[in-house]
C-alpha cells in the first residue's frame, strides 16, 4: 500500500513500486532503520497505511535478464519444468519377421511452489528449456533431448537447474534384420542449489507454507522427470505395433500427460509443458513427435 509525503509543496509517493524506503527517527538522530509496515488507528482499529513490498497476485513468465526489485528478497517459483524429449520413430523390415515401435520421450525435472532467497537489485538469468525434437523413422534413430530450465543470480548464484528429458533411441537393425534395439528415454533430474525458504511470512502477511497453487498441490515440491514407455518389437512379418507414450511432467493432481504414441501408420501427439513426445508405430512405420517445451512461473516478494 503506498504512502505519500509532501515535499516542496508537491505530494510524493513512497511505495514498493518505486523502490523507496521509509525511515524512523531514533532518539535525537535519524538512523537507517527501514520500516516494513506502518499503521494508523482509525476508530479504535489499527489499519495498515504502508507496506514496504506488496507481493504481486499475478506471476511472470519473463525469461532472459530480469532485475530483482530493490525491496524484494525472495522469489516464489509457482512451477517450473525442464524441456521434454522427443519420441523415437518406428521401423519396419522386409524379412526380419518383426516390426519396431519407437520409445516415448521423457519429461524434465520440475519444481512446484518453492521459495528461494534472492538479493534486491541483483540480475537473474532466467531460462526456460526448449523441447526435444522427434526422430525420423528407420534404423539408428535417436530422439532429441530437452534442455534445462534454470535461474541463476548475479549475487545469489545458481538457484536451480531442471534438466530436460533425454531422448530414447533405436539402434542397429536393417531392412533384412537383425531387429534394432529400442532404448528408453530418461527423465531429467533437478538440481537445487539456492537457499530454499521452508517457513516464513512476507511483509504483507502471506504465510509461504500455504502456497499450494502449483501442479503438485503441496508446498516446497520438486522431483525428477518421468521416462516414456519403451516401444519395442512385435512378432511376425508385417505385424503392427503402436509407439510408446511420452512421460508425464510434474506429479500430483496437476501432472501433465505426455504425448500419445502413434498407431501403425498413424500419428501420435506431441508433449506439452515439459512432458515427453509420443513414439512412432511400426508397419507401416510412423514418426515420433516432439516433446513439450519447458516453462516457469514466478513472482518476487519480501520476507520479514
Amino acid at each position: 500500500m503506498p504512502i505519500f509525503v509532501k515535499s516542496g509543496g508537491t505530494w510524493r509517493e513512497i511505495s514498493s513500486d518505486t523502490g523507496s524506503q521509509l525511515y524512523v527517527r531514533d532518539g535525537t538522530s535519524f538512523t537507517n532503520k527501514t520500516i516494513t509496515n506502518a499503521y494508523v488507528k482509525n476508530s479504535g482499529s489499527w489499519e495498515t497505511v504502508f507496506t514496504l513490498f506488496d507481493t504481486p497476485t499475478s506471476y511472470s513468465t519473463t525469461t532472459g535478464a530480469v532485475a530483482v526489485p530493490s525491496n524484494a528478497n525472495a522469489i516464489h517459483v509457482q512451477f517450473a519444468v525442464g524441456g521434454g524429449s522427443g519420441g523415437v520413430g518406428g521401423g519396419e523390415y522386409d524379412k526380419a519377421g518383426a516390426e519396431s515401435a519407437g520409445a516415448g520421450g521423457a519429461s524434465g525435472g520440475y519444481i512446484s511452489d518453492k521459495v528461494f532467497s534472492v538479493t534486491g537489485g541483483e540480475t537473474l538469468t532466467i531460462t526456460a528449456g526448449s523441447a526435444g525434437t522427434a526422430s525420423g523413422t528407420g534404423y539408428n534413430e535417436t530422439a532429441g533431448s530437452g534442455s534445462a530450465t534454470s535461474i541463476t543470480g548475479s549475487t545469489s548464484g545458481s538457484l536451480f537447474s531442471l534438466a530436460g528429458g533425454t531422448g530414447g533411441s533405436g539402434t542397429g537393425g536393417g531392412v533384412q534384420g537383425p531387429l534394432r534395439s529400442n532404448n528408453a528415454s530418461v527423465g531429467g533430474a533437478g538440481t537445487i542449489s539456492g537457499t530454499v525458504l521452508t517457513t516464513g511470512t512476507t511483509v504483507d502477511g502471506l504465510n509461504i507454507t500455504t502456497f499450494n497453487s502449483g501442479p503438485v498441490g503441496t508446498f516446497n515440491s520438486n522431483g525428477s522427470g518421468n521416462q516414456g514407455s519403451g516401444g519395442g518389437n512385435c512378432g511376425g512379418d508385417n505385424c503392427q505395433i503402436a509407439g510408446g507414450t511420452g512421460g508425464s511432467s510434474y506429479s500430483g493432481p496437476g501432472a501433465v500427460s505426455g504425448g500419445t504414441g502413434a498407431p501403425a501408420g498413424g500419428s501420435g501427439t506431441a508433449g506439452t509443458r515439459g512432458s515427453g513426445g509420443g513414439g512412432g508405430g511400426g508397419q507401416p512405420q510412423s514418426a515420433g513427435t516432439a516433446g513439450g517445451a519447458g516453462e516457469l512461473n514466478y513472482r518476487f516478494m519480501r520476507m520479514t
